[in-house]
């Protein structure tokens, strides 16, 4: 594939040489290269490839880091973190997402919904995507089902609002912008924003994440079963116990589940005192 002049700038600042075709010579009547024809381009070789690689192995290696740098998911597992993200701070990472463009989801956003809460919190909550209170604050979880979570929150003894770590959670959605229409999301959105969520979870370093809704569960765990049956189990990401639960959002639509959510709740509270049992 050809590379523009800004990804061959930001690969270069990350480390990775490229091999760049020459350009065209322009040769006189005799062959020689003409008086005027521009100097041959110095060819950069790649380390783990010869310093003239054929076609074949241009081309694969050229995949590899497309793939890398827009996050897919064939490129980016827990064991294999994400060239451009694995390294950023917060300041970074908040300053990537909100210039991200990665997918189409930047052509109808307002803004990105980055995250909320104590970045030091033993919770982690992950919820989906953002709706269009969230679109419009950049703020994850307001409105009715922001409500309901907060309810959730405090008969568990837990709060988003200033607190100690051990009291507070850190919210965030497995995608930063909104879908048009309040819409599903694509397997190509989840797969370009999965890496943002993954540094995330990296510096809070929580004790345990709560996932909140069938896109973020299936995403988190990389299963297609329903949250009915992963419910009342312990599952993991990146080495974090993970207790899945129905969205805020859901239970709205759906108050007689409300009472499995708040087992849910409690089997988190029981994984969590374990865990702090352990440290």
């Amino acid at each position: 594939m050809t590379w523009s002049t800004h990804q061959q700038d930001m690969l270069r600042e990350m480390g990775i040489r490229l091999w760049l075709p020459p350009p065209a010579v322009q040769r006189g009547p005799d062959g020689a290269p003409a008086a005027n024809a521009p100097p041959a381009q110095k060819i950069q070789s790649v380390p783990t490839l010869s310093a003239q690689p054929n076609d074949l192995a241009s081309a694969a290696f050229n995949r590899s880091l497309e793939t890398a740098l827009v996050g897919q998911a064939s490129g980016v597992t827990a064991d294999k973190p994400s060239l451009l993200t694995d390294q950023m701070d917060w300041d970074d990472l908040g300053a990537a997402v909100s210039s991200c463009r990665a997918c189409g989801l930047c052509e109808s956003r307002r803004q990105t919904v980055f995250g909320v809460g104590n970045r030091q919190a033993r919770w982690m909550l992950i919820g989906e995507a953002p709706g269009e209170q969230e679109d419009r604050e950049g703020e994850p979880f307001v409105g009715k089902a922001g409500q309901l979570l907060d309810n959730m929150l405090r008969a568990a003894k837990l709060t988003r609002s200033d607190a100690e770590p051990k009291q507070q959670v850190y919210i965030a959605n497995v995608l930063k912008c909104r879908p048009p229409q309040n819409r599903n999301p694509l397997p190509e959105e989840v797969a370009r924003c999965e890496p943002f969520l993954r540094r995330q979870v990296a510096l809070v370093q929580p004790d345990l994440i709560l996932a909140m809704g069938r896109f973020a569960v299936q995403s988190l765990l990389g299963s297609q079963e329903p949250i009915g049956r992963l419910r009342g189990r312990v599952h993991e990401y990146l080495g974090v116990p993970v207790v899945v639960t129905y969205h805020p959002a859901y239970l709205l639509r759906n108050p007689l589940d409300k009472s499995r959510s708040w087992e849910d709740l409690c089997l988190a509270h029981e994984v969590w005192a374990r865990r702090k049992g352990m440290a």
